[in-house]
């Protein structure tokens, strides 16, 4: 019996699995799944809702012990499904979260779960280290990001952000290189007249930023004569230098679209070899569809072009069919 197979076969495996798929570990086609994910979201966008009213005065102190109710409610729910996605971590593909212990550690250090943890963790602290009010209120909007786990536009720009992350970090690093050089030129010609105002070199790079990103607040502006020409050279330089990184996602995003459209026409028209699709090959599909974060349309399309071609070809040899006869 191989490790995979006896890792299920007592009951305490057996429930884990279960909660694993409740927790959406293997897509999210299942009803209960959906139910699980659909009641998660409507919880942390609640939660966030009711944070930003509590930083109103007069609605804190009427409904302030609703507020504080609905926070404890959520605290222990967020914390029983942290729990859960900590204790089935080994159930992960993953081979690296498998060891009972260290996999459960690695699981713990990966973003998503870095980000569960954050949502909870300021509840918790709280109990033991005096906090600001309005920073607790604060803090508790940080469960915004547990939205991330459900969204598969945030799933394909976190990976669109690591595939570019080298030419993200080039136009990052010539950005600086050019914020330095501005800032320190701008300091010696501005300085002398005006020294309050650009009184070192940190202050003139927060002018140079400002400036880059065409912002422009005003309350640091140059008198001088070559410090307007500066100042003019670098607003040019500054909108070539903030259209690169949008560049650079913009095609990133239409890259990884395209490779995930490519993977699910692979995946149908292994599908459609055989010339027909069968039920639980449809509940595939629609799993896949969902995984790679394709819309209806764009699935039917692609389903659509594969249909004509399994069509156009014999099913058995390959070859293609001569529309005009019955295919014998």
């Amino acid at each position: 019996m191989t490790p995979a197979i006896r890792r299920h076969t007592t009951p305490y495996a057996r429930l884990r699995r279960k909660v694993y798929h409740m927790l959406g570990g293997e897509g999210h086609s299942d009803s209960v799944v959906k139910v699980v994910d659909y009641s998660l979201v409507v919880l942390i966008t609640v939660n966030c809702i009711f944070s930003i009213l509590e930083s109103v005065e007069h609605l804190a102190i009427v409904h302030g012990h609703i507020f504080h109710a609905f926070d404890v409610l959520s605290v222990l729910i967020f914390s029983l499904e942290y729990s859960l996605r900590v204790w089935t971590a080994v159930e992960l593909q993953d081979r690296r979260f498998r060891h009972p212990v260290l996999g459960r550690i690695r699981y713990i250090l990966t973003p998503m779960a870095l980000v569960d943890l954050v949502a909870i963790l300021p509840f918790y602290l709280g109990m033991f280290v005096s906090f600001d009010l309005r920073a607790m209120r604060v803090l508790r909007l940080l469960r915004v990001f547990k939205l991330t786990r459900y969204s598969q536009a945030m799933t394909i720009m976190i990976s669109v952000l690591r595939g570019e992350a080298r030419a993200i970090g080039a136009v990052l690093f010539v950005f600086v290189v050019i914020l330095i050089f501005v800032s320190s030129v701008m300091y010696m010609l501005e300085h002398p007249a005006q020294p309050k105002i650009f009184s070192d070199v940190p202050s003139a790079m927060w002018w140079a930023v400002v400036t880059m990103t065409t912002l422009g607040y005003g309350d640091m502006v140059p008198i001088t004569a070559l410090g307007r020409v500066l100042g003019a050279f670098t607003a040019v330089i500054g909108v070539g230098m903030i259209a690169l990184p949008a560049g650079v996602l913009a095609s990133g995003f239409s890259e990884a679209m395209r490779l995930r459209r490519e993977e699910y026409q692979e995946r149908v028209e292994r599908v459609m070899s055989e010339g027909h699709i069968t039920r639980r090959e449809r509940r595939v599909l629609e799993e896949t569809r969902v995984a790679l974060g394709l819309s209806h349309e764009e699935a039917a399309h692609i389903l659509e072009r594969a249909a004509k071609g399994a069509f156009s070809h014999c099913p058995h040899c390959g070859e293609r069919l001569d529309p005009h006869t019955d295919g014998d």
